[in-house]
C-alpha cells in the first residue's frame, strides 16, 4: 500500500514524495481513512511508529478548504510538552509547505505578546499545551467554538503530567459536533474511561500491543550499586565501550540527577548537555538542536524528553535510574530504534529496584536479559544500605533483636555477658522467664542505706520561707576571682571630677 492509496490530496502527496517517504506505517495506513471520513478515532501504538504524521497528513487535506477566523481556530492539537508541540509544529512546516495555512504554537516560556499576534490573523492549526491555551482563553484572547478538529496526542503523558482536569475543561469549550483524534502509546483504564467520556462511537486502531517495545531494540539490565559516583563510573564504562555508539540519550528519575550527572560527564571529557523541566525555552530548544545536528552526542534528560521526540538517528538509550512507573520505560527506549532502525537501551539496576525491574518485565511480557551477571553478582556491601558502626560506641542491634544487651565491645561479647549475668537474660518476647527470676535476685539487689542525719540549722534552712528576690544578696565573689564588675579596674577621669551636687550654699 502507498500514500497515494490512503485518500490524501495531491499536495500532501507530493509534500510526502519530497520527504523521501513511499509506504505509510501500519498506524497511518490505518487511521488516515478513518480521519479522512470524518470518524473519532482512538489510536494506540507503540512509540516511534508514526502517530503524528497520522494525523498531520489527513488535516493537511481536510483543512485545504475552508478559512481562519481571528482568535477561532479551526482545529487544535493538545500536546504534554512544550518539545512534542515544536515537533508537531516542524511536522506540518515539512509537509504543509504547499499549503498556505497559518500555524501557531502556544507553549509556555515564550512571549504573550507574539503569540497573541499570531491569534489575532487566524489560525488554522493551533498547537497547545493545556497551561499556556488556559491562560490565552482566561485572557479573553481565544475562543474554541470553531474548532472542527480536536487531537489529544499522548493521552497517557497527560494523565501522569495531571493534566487531566484541564484537558476536561477544554473539551467542554469545544463544539459538541467536533471530531476527536485520540493517539496513547499505553492504554491503562483511566485511559479508557477519558477515552469514553471525549469520543463518540471512535474507531479503535490498535497496530501493537499495548505498552510492547519495538523489536529493533536490544534491551540489556547492568547490575550497579546504589552509590551515585558508582552509578556514574559503570555509565562512563558502559558509553566508551557501547559499539556503534553514534549519539545516546541518558534519562534520570530526578531534574537535579540530570544537572549533577551531565556536570560529571562533563568533567570527564564527554560532550553532554541536559535537559530538564525547570530550563527555561531557549535552553531546553537549544539543548534539543545540538542533539539533532550532531554536534552534542549525549543528551542527559528527564522523562521531559521521553514521551514522542522523533530524532531517528538516536542510536542507544541509557536509562540512568529505573523508571518509577513502567510505562516510561517503554517510552524511553522508544527514542531508540525508529523507523526501522536498530538500536540499544541499557538499563542500571541495584537491588532495590528489583520490584521496578518486575513491574516493567510483567508490562512488557517478557524478561529483560543481563549484560554481565544480575544482581546475585553484585558484592554484599555494594549497595551501602548498612552503615559501618565503629566498635565500641553503640549496642549491637542484632543482640537486642534477640532479647539481651549488647556490650560495649561488639556483638561477640553479648553471649559471654549475658552468661556471668544470667539475671539479665531475657526470653525471646522481652519478659524474663520464671527460672531467670529464681535465680539470684539477691545477687542484683543493692543494699539499702541509711538516710543521712541532718544538721539542726539545715533543717531550718529549708523550713524558712522563701525571700523576696529584691531582697536577696548577689552571689558571693570568690577572692581568686578576677571577673571585672562594672568597668572593672579602670575608672574614666571624667567620672572622678567633683560634681558640685550636694554643697551647702
Amino acid at each position: 500500500m502507498s500514500f497515494a492509496d490512503l485518500g490524501l490530496s495531491d499536495k500532501v502527496l507530493q509534500a510526502v514524495s519530497a520527504a523521501g517517504y513511499t509506504e505509510p506505517t501500519p498506524i497511518q495506513a490505518q487511521a488516515i481513512p478513518h480521519v479522512l471520513a470524518r470518524r473519532d478515532v482512538l489510536g494506540i501504538a507503540q512509540t516511534g511508529t508514526g502517530k503524528t504524521a497520522a494525523f498531520t497528513l489527513p488535516m493537511l487535506t481536510m483543512l485545504e478548504t475552508g478559512r481562519a477566523r481571528a482568535r477561532m481556530p479551526r482545529t487544535l492539537i493538545l500536546e504534554p510538552t512544550r518539545e512534542l508541540a515544536a515537533q508537531v509544529e516542524e511536522n506540518f512546516e515539512r509537509y504543509g509547505t504547499n499549503h498556505k495555512l497559518n500555524v501557531a504554537l502556544i507553549i509556555g516560556g515564550v512571549s504573550f505578546a507574539d503569540q497573541d499576534a499570531k491569534l489575532t490573523r487566524g489560525t488554522d492549526v493551533l498547537i497547545a499545551t493545556p497551561g499556556r491555551l488556559l491562560d490565552h482563553f482566561e485572557r479573553g484572547k481565544l475562543l474554541l467554538t470553531g474548532v472542527e478538529l480536536l487531537v489529544i496526542d499522548e493521552a497517557d503523558r497527560m494523565l501522569d503530567m495531571g493534566f487531566i482536569p484541564d484537558i476536561e475543561r477544554i473539551v467542554k469549550m469545544v463544539p459538541f459536533t467536533r471530531q476527536t483524534l485520540f493517539f496513547s502509546a499505553t492504554m491503562p483504564p483511566e485511559i479508557e474511561r477519558l477515552a469514553d467520556m471525549f469520543l463518540h462511537n471512535p474507531q479503535r486502531v490498535e497496530v501493537a500491543r499495548p505498552a510492547s517495545t519495538a523489536t529493533t531494540i536490544e534491551q540489556r539490565l547492568v547490575a550497579t550499586g546504589s552509590e551515585g559516583h558508582e552509578k556514574r563510573k559503570v555509565l562512563r564504562h558502559l558509553i566508551r565501550s557501547a559499539s556503534e555508539l553514534q549519539n545516546g540519550i541518558i534519562f534520570c528519575n530526578r531534574k537535579r540527577d540530570v544537572a549533577q550527572l551531565q556536570r560529571s560527564l562533563t568533567s570527564h571529557g564527554f560532550n553532554a548537555a541536559a535537559l530538564h523541566g525547570d530550563m527555561d525555552q531557549r535552553a531546553r530548544m537549544a539543548a534539543l538542536d545540538g542533539f539533532r545536528t550532531g554536534e552534542t552526542p549525549l543528551l542527559v534528560a528527564s522523562d521531559v524528553a521521553a514521551r514522542g521526540l522523533d530524532i531517528p538517528a538516536v542510536s542507544h538509550v541509557f536509562n540512568f535510574d529505573v523508571p518509577h512507573h513502567p510505562e516510561d520505560y517503554v517510552h524511553r527506549i522508544g527514542r531508540t530504534g525508529r523507523a526501522g532502525r536498530s538500536g540499544q537501551a541499557f538499563t542500571l539496576a541495584s537491588r532495590a529496584d528489583e520490584r521496578s525491574l518486575s513491574a516493567i518485565e510483567s508490562l512488557i511480557g517478557r524478561p529483560i536479559a543481563w549484560l554481565d551477571g544480575d544482581l546475585a553478582s553484585l558484592p554484599e556491601d555494594a549497595e551501602g544500605d548498612e552503615p559501618r558502626r565503629r566498635r565500641g560506641t553503640r549496642r549491637v542491634k542484632g543482640a537486642e533483636r534477640g532479647g539481651e544487651r549488647g556490650s560495649e565491645r561488639g556483638s561477640e561479647k553479648s553471649g559471654e555477658r549475658a552468661a556471668e549475668r544470667p539475671s539479665e537474660t531475657r526470653s525471646r518476647g522481652g519478659r524474663r522467664s520464671a527460672s531467670d527470676r529464681g535465680r539470684g535476685e539477691e545477687a542484683r539487689r543493692e543494699p539499702v542505706r541509711e538516710p543521712e542525719p541532718v544538721s539542726p540549722a539545715r533543717e531550718a534552712a529549708r523550713s524558712a520561707p522563701e525571700r523576696p528576690r529584691s531582697e536577696r544578696r548577689p552571689p558571693r565573689r570568690d577572692e581568686d576571682d578576677d571577673t571585672p564588675v562594672g568597668l572593672g579596674s579602670h575608672v574614666p577621669a571624667f567620672l572622678l571630677k567633683p560634681t558640685g551636687f550636694g554643697k551647702s550654699k
